[in-house]
């Protein structure tokens, strides 16, 4: 193949160079869209497609981008493409601003991972609160989690729904609940009703109470990946996160979500998400108005994960700056061997990532004091870790459905300490 190879990462830096010296044409909002194959060109309103002197200014600016981008550029004379403005409209939802002009956007057409494009509004005042349980990689001990926080949250008289959406790997629900306390329906069953307008038929037979929940002064329900009989569950799996053009899976997730919390009015949602850079997973870390733990072991392949996921929210600050507050690290699995060297390096390797990515500079004169940035040591900082200590009692799923209190200690008190202090559960009722 003949001309200079440009590699796909180097495109927005080497568009950001096109448009350099370029003439910008006035009143026009220039959308830089990256197709699935790669390739850029620029979309504007057809509105202008009459308007010659904005034509022939676009029409050099696409030369430049045909000459920067090589193979991932299109040629000058197909390098404009005029959009109806409906069309546009759906590109201003994710598209990020290239920065030093105003009026030029850059947007990625994905079949996956659209959605960590977006970040949701915050938690509504008066709603529960919601958490999601999230990770990068799988086995670090989410499900096991999610029942502890559950039983610990109902003893402080909370009432607690946990949904089970790790669709993929179901193992929250069988191991939380016993077989013959299953309710009728899951989570999977209610997104395939809802595509023929049947969600409302299920949803009123999908939770079920944990035995244990039984003994404190709260409550707990839980949504599980399927129903007693999963049936053809594979053959539902495929259907699950169906996008239709009028109820994206997002807002029928959000849909699940508000009905459940309408039946069961809990004081906490939480949330498994599934592991991994899936849209799935995105949908929970960004777009339920969630708070957010991130789980992770000391290893290359979490910081790794966490900096490609971090280094994405950093290149549109609007993104890194909705969601960064809304971040905790827990530091899964911590050995009972040398815990304490074990943790500072955590430590210092959660600290390296957020500082590099989504903090703030620690310049005083920044933001007028105001920057979003934290020391090192700081122990109530995103970047610290909440620890939970492997322990064998609760190394099996089973045990889940008789939780130990002295068990649960062990394991989880520095990590239950912390989150009462994130949740403003500090004076709220005791774990009894």
């Amino acid at each position: 193949m003949n001309g200079e190879f440009v590699p796909f990462d180097d495109t927005r830096k080497r568009a950001a160079k096109a448009l350099e010296g370029a003439k910008i044409p006035g009143g026009v909002a220039i959308y830089l869209v990256r197709n699935l194959f790669g390739k850029v060109r620029i979309s504007v309103s057809d509105r202008f497609e009459g308007d010659d002197a904005r034509c022939a200014d676009l029409r050099r600016l696409a030369g430049r981008l045909s000459a920067e981008l090589g193979a991932h550029g299109h040629p000058p004379e197909r390098g404009v493409l005029f959009v109806s403005d409906d069309l546009l409209e759906t590109l201003r939802r994710t598209a990020q601003p290239v920065e030093g002009f105003a009026s030029v956007f850059w947007e990625d057409r994905l079949v996956t991972g659209n959605d960590w494009w977006t970040v949701g509004d915050a938690r509504a005042e008066g709603r529960a609160q919601r958490w999601t349980l999230f990770s990068v990689k799988g086995g670090v001990g989410r499900s096991t989690t999610a029942a502890v926080l559950a039983w610990h949250l109902a003893r402080k008289g909370e009432r607690v729904l946990v949904v089970d959406l790790d669709l993929e790997s179901p193992g929250l629900s069988s191991a939380v609940l016993d077989p013959s306390a299953q309710p009728e329906f899951g989570v999977a069953d209610w997104f395939v009703e809802d595509l023929v307008g049947q969600g409302g038929r299920v949803i009123e037979d999908m939770t079920a109470a944990p035995a244990w929940a039984q003994a404190s002064d709260g409550a707990v329900r839980v949504a599980p990946a399927h129903g007693r009989k999963p049936g053809e569950y594979l053959a539902k799996l495929g259907r699950v996160h169906v996008d239709r053009a009028d109820d994206p899976w997002i807002a029928r997730l959000e849909r699940l979500l508000t009905d459940l919390e309408a039946r069961f009015e809990p004081d906490f949602v939480l949330v498994e998400s599934r592991s991994g850079l899936h849209d799935v997973a995105a949908a929970t870390v960004t777009d339920i108005g969630a708070d957010v733990l991130l789980f992770a072991t000391d290893s290359e392949i979490h910081w790794t994960g966490y900096g490609m996921l971090f280094d994405h929210w950093r290149r549109d600050r609007r993104l890194a700056t909705a969601i960064r507050d809304r971040l905790s690290i827990v530091s899964a699995l911590t050995p009972h061997v040398e815990t304490e060297a074990y943790l500072q390096r955590f430590q210092e390797r959660s600290w390296d990532l957020f500082q590099d990515r989504l903090y703030d500079s620690d310049d005083p004169a920044d933001d007028a004091g105001e920057a979003f940035w934290f020391n090192q040591t700081d122990d109530e900082a995103p970047h610290s870790a909440m620890p939970i200590h492997w322990t064998r009692g609760l190394a099996a799923g089973t045990s889940l459905r008789n939780l130990e209190r002295t068990t649960v200690k062990i394991a989880y008190e520095d990590f239950l300490d912390r989150f009462d202090r994130l949740a403003g559960l500090d004076d709220r009722g005791e774990d009894r």
